[in-house]
């Protein structure tokens, strides 16, 4: 029988922590060094282990705690991993928009991945201190899961849709109050010229970024949390999900551009997870105007095995029908 709680111990979280810590580390100072961009066929190499050890970490998980949680996990690694991926693609459209150049963008991709780790777990730690506190946390998790998802599909049907870089009017206001330049000087945030500090182009595309970046972690962890509630298995699926992330770009810029319905894509699998949020919300109801503060008997309780069945058969055909819609560009 499986348990209903994984009790990590904190030698498990700490060994966990260290090892990828240590990883993520080793990783950005050989990216920081290296003077030109990674070949396709490092990048293939570096992105199939990365993902290799992700995926082998089911089987420690399985092996300690038991099958279900190790699906939670594998749950949980795969949807966090196509949001980065939709991160990469945003990171491509910042980086076309604001011309980037290429050393350039090697900078850029180190500063927007730190940013990244960092918001996940700070709102990792958020979303579970919230969730052992108040249950109810469900009902807007699921809330903002659905109308994320509704809002990705409207945008993918809207006609007068673009693809701009975000934080445009912060951008704007930060330009207004400081001395800019219009070209790039190598990978420099900013020049002295004149005696004054200028700030080049760079500087606003790492801007546009950690904006990009804050929204897919407003996005990522409800929907992990709706997969599982284990912290555990939340941290580990999004430190997995971002490792190699910087080669995965490398290797995926030419075909980024192809995944046209990856969008709709996540935005049923997001819509799944909310659907899935909610329902377990009212399994664990505390809110009297509801059902007068019960149980209401129901709603579902959709199982992770089905949660798992979903999202992988979604990424799978809307990369298919990308790539077949595609095929001809």
């Amino acid at each position: 029988m499986t348990p209903t709680t994984m009790n990590v111990s904190s030698e498990i979280w700490l060994i966990t922590a260290t090892v990828l810590a240590a990883i993520i580390v080793i990783d950005l100072i050989f990216q920081i060094k290296r003077k030109s961009e990674p070949s396709f066929k490092e990048s293939a190499i570096f992105s199939a282990i990365f993902i290799s050890i992700a995926l082998a970490f089911t089987f420690f998980i399985s092996g300690t705690w038991g099958g279900e949680f190790g699906e939670q996990y594998l749950a949980g690694f795969i949807t966090e991993w196509s949001l980065s991926v939709d991160n990469l693609f945003v990171f491509l459209i910042i980086f076309t928009k604001l011309s980037v150049p290429d050393k350039a963008r090697r900078q850029a991709l180190i500063v927007g991945i730190l940013i990244a780790l960092i918001l996940r777990f700070i709102f990792i730690a958020v979303g579970a201190a919230a969730i052992s506190a108040f249950s109810w946390v469900f009902y807007i998790f699921g809330g903002f899961l659905i109308y994320t998802a509704i809002q990705l599909v409207r945008d993918h049907f809207s006609k007068d849709h673009s693809d701009d870089a975000p934080g445009g009017k912060f951008i704007d206001f930060i330009k207004r109050r400081v001395n800019v330049v219009d070209e790039y000087h190598g990978a420099k945030v900013s020049i002295k010229k004149n005696g004054k500090r200028y700030y080049t182009p760079l500087l606003f595309a790492m801007i546009a970024i950690g904006t990009a970046d804050i929204l897919f972690a407003l996005d990522s962890i409800p929907a992990v949390f709706g997969l599982t509630s284990e912290p555990y298995i939340v941290f580990t699926a999004n430190a997995f999900a971002l490792l190699g992330l910087r080669q995965l770009y490398f290797l995926l810029a030419g075909l980024l551009a192809r995944l046209k319905y990856l969008g709709i894509g996540l935005s049923v699998i997001l819509g799944w997870i909310g659907l899935k949020l909610t329902f377990h919300a009212l399994h664990e109801n505390e809110l009297p105007f509801i059902n007068g503060g019960k149980h209401v008997e129901w709603a579902p309780e959709i199982s992770t095995e089905l949660s798992l069945g979903v999202i992988v058969v979604t990424i799978t055909v809307a990369t298919v029908v990308s790539l077949i819609a595609t095929r001809k560009k």
